[in-house]
Formats: structure tokens, C-alpha cells, sequence
């Protein structure tokens, strides 16, 4: 038996999220569907991170294994054959057998998209979420900073969580806006359950005025989830990037020039 990694992008619009439920279509179910029409047999999947309902990938790993040998080109040619077209793999590589899609990985990055406008918009509106308040750039840009490093994320985190403990290590955050958009860009070892989208409702209230940009301090010694901002839709919310140490060889994301930059900007900000 051979060990694949395997990269994939999906629209998640459609789906209940990625884990199987037993009522709705999940992007696990179709990936494995696609694995099952592909190879012939059953095949387990395994991956990086659970995304949520209606949240996107543009870079979720997965591996699995299987005794079928197939080229690159047919791997990604015949999956994508039958997976829905809102679902595509992008990359596969054999691995050893001590990589893990998920308790391999180093770091995980997220992207949240706001459209800031006191109009909505009539397309598009399940690639991002709409404020119409207007967001103060700055405020929210000053607060973030203070997520940066080691802290407990209590305050951060949805009743649901089944992680042990709330520490975890944010390495980056960023806040850009272009045009009518914002973006908030997190990068951190891993994250507790809906803590990308608690902290992006945290920045909101701050950006609209609602609250000082010191209260992000202030909530994390709190570490009370009912004290911070309203958990914000899930529509605008991106897995973009998986790190993992450089000798497993799993494909990067180009930093400099985002799925982002290429994709959504130029078909949302003109």
C-alpha cells in the first residue's frame, strides 16, 4: 500500500462542512465518492483541518491510502472527472508513511473576506460577508496585533470545542482592505473551534466603533467566549495555506502573490 498526500481547492457553498454526517453532503463524502469511482475500492480519507458549513479551501490536504499507481497526470485528470465542479484536486505526491495530514502540520492560515459597503451586493454574496457599517481599517489593524504570540483563546472559542486546552500560538495576523474589501489573514499553529470567525466578530465591533481597540487584551484575560464579539457568517471564510516541516515536501502556498490577489481581487474589487 502506498501513502498519498493530496492537495484540494472547493467552493463549500453546497456542503455541511468537511467530516461525513449522515443527513447532508459533506466534501469528505465526495472526495472518498470520487477516491471509490477512481480506484475501485473503499477508500479512507484524512485531513488537515475540519472545515465548517459553507467555509472554502484553497488549500486543503488530505492523505489516504491505496494500492492503485497512477501518474500525476491521470491522478488529477480522473479525480477531477468525477468530483463535482465545485470540488477540484490541485496536487498529489506519495508520502512516507509518518506524514499525517493534520497532526503533521506546523501552521494553518486563514483568510476572512468583508465587503464594507452600505449597499449589498446582488452576486457573489457566498464568497464573503457583508458589513454595512463602515469599518475603521486602523482600529481593527492596532487591535489585531495584540492576538500576536501564545495565549488562551477562551474568549475566542464556541461551546463546541473539544480541544483540551485553549492555547494556541498566532504568528501572524494582518488586516488589508482594497476597495470596498477587507481581508483579515491569520496564521497560527492551529486553532480552536470558530476561533477565526469569533475574532473577525471581535474586529468588526472594534472597526465599527462599538468598542476600543484595547479590548482584545482586555478579552484575553477575561477568557470568557460571552464576553467577545458575535461569531460572524461562515461564507467569507477561507483555508488557504498547511504548513508542514520542508523533508515531507508538501507543496507551498506563493505568499507574495494570494489566491487573493490572482482570483478574488480582480474579479470583486474593479
Amino acid at each position: 500500500m502506498q501513502k498519498f498526500a493530496a492537495g484540494f481547492e472547493y467552493n463549500g457553498s453546497r456542503y455541511c462542512g468537511w467530516q461525513v454526517q449522515k443527513e447532508n453532503t459533506s466534501i469528505q463524502v465526495e472526495i472518498e465518492n470520487a477516491l471509490m469511482k477512481f480506484s475501485g475500492n473503499k477508500i479512507l480519507t484524512y485531513c488537515s483541518g475540519r472545515t465548517d458549513a459553507k467555509v472554502h479551501a484553497i488549500f486543503q490536504v488530505i492523505h489516504f491510502y491505496t494500492h492503485i499507481i497512477r501518474s500525476y497526470r491521470q491522478w488529477v485528470l480522473g479525480m477531477n472527472t468525477y468530483l463535482p465542479r465545485d470540488i477540484s484536486m490541485i496536487w498529489i505526491i506519495p508520502v512516507k508513511n509518518n506524514f499525517h495530514a493534520r497532526h503533521s502540520a506546523t501552521s494553518r492560515r486563514y483568510v476572512y473576506l468583508i465587503y464594507n459597503h452600505t449597499i449589498r451586493p446582488g452576486i457573489f454574496q457566498e464568497y464573503f460577508t457583508t458589513i454595512f457599517s463602515p469599518l475603521n481599517i486602523n482600529k481593527m489593524k492596532n487591535a489585531a496585533k495584540q492576538l500576536i504570540g501564545k495565549h488562551d483563546f477562551t474568549s475566542f472559542r464556541s461551546k463546541k470545542c473539544q480541544s483540551k486546552t485553549a492555547y494556541r500560538i498566532i504568528y501572524n495576523i494582518q488586516v488589508y482592505k482594497s476597495g470596498k474589501y477587507i481581508y483579515i489573514d491569520i496564521r497560527a499553529n492551529s486553532f480552536v473551534y470558530n476561533m477565526v470567525r469569533n475574532i473577525v466578530g471581535t474586529l468588526i465591533q472594534i472597526g465599527k466603533g462599538d468598542k476600543s481597540e484595547f479590548w482584545i487584551s482586555e478579552l484575553l484575560k477575561l477568557k470568557n467566549r460571552k464576553l467577545s464579539g458575535p461569531k460572524t457568517p461562515p461564507q467569507g471564510l477561507y483555508l488557504v495555506e498547511v504548513r508542514y516541516p520542508t523533508n515531507f515536501k508538501i507543496p507551498r502556498v506563493n505568499l507574495e502573490i494570494s489566491f487573493f490577489n490572482q482570483f478574488l481581487f480582480k474579479k470583486f474589487m474593479n
